[in-house]
């Protein structure tokens, strides 16, 4: 199975939210904060699709008001193709579309099979953050030092 990785805009708004939804059951975004992602100036957004054009994953990060540093925001792959490095190249891509020096991302506590893939991305955790899910979970927060800043996006 082959994928490859688009920029993601506001036509991609029924895919966003079919991954979503597949991807975030208790922490889904609403309709206007996925409109919202594909829309704002500043925010680096990609999507991954399959060979029939389908959308299978995405991400959205931005740069933050400290200087060098950016936050992935979402990230979600839909079940059926994680573990095939989907979401390994999402987040290469984010993080040299954003080319901050220092990238940070939240992610909830349990679930342990994306803390490993962002540990093997070179990420490090930082700090928990207390109740931090709406229905009371922590999150971990978690950073990344990037060595080859400034980056150039993957070609491919």
């Amino acid at each position: 199975m082959t994928f490859k990785i688009e920029p993601a805009t506001w036509r991609d708004l029924g895919g966003l939210r079919q991954v979503e939804n597949a991807c975030f059951d208790r922490d889904a975004w609403s309709l206007s904060d996925l409109f919202w992602v594909l829309v704002e100036p500043g925010v680096a957004r990609f999507k991954a699709v399959d060979e029939a054009g389908q959308m299978i994953g995405f991400i959205a990060g931005d740069q933050r008001n400290e200087p060098g540093l950016g936050w992935i925001t979402t990230v979600g792959v839909v079940p059926e193709w994680r573990g095939q490095g989907v979401g390994s190249a999402l987040m290469a891509s984010c993080e040299a579309a954003m080319g901050c020096k220092r990238v940070r991302l939240t992610v909830r506590i349990s679930n342990a099979s994306a803390i490993r893939l962002y540990e093997r991305l070179g990420y490090g955790r930082v700090e928990v953050w207390r109740g931090y899910y709406r229905d009371g979970e922590d999150g971990v927060v978690m950073e990344k030092i990037c060595p080859d800043f400034p980056f150039k996006l993957p070609q491919g």
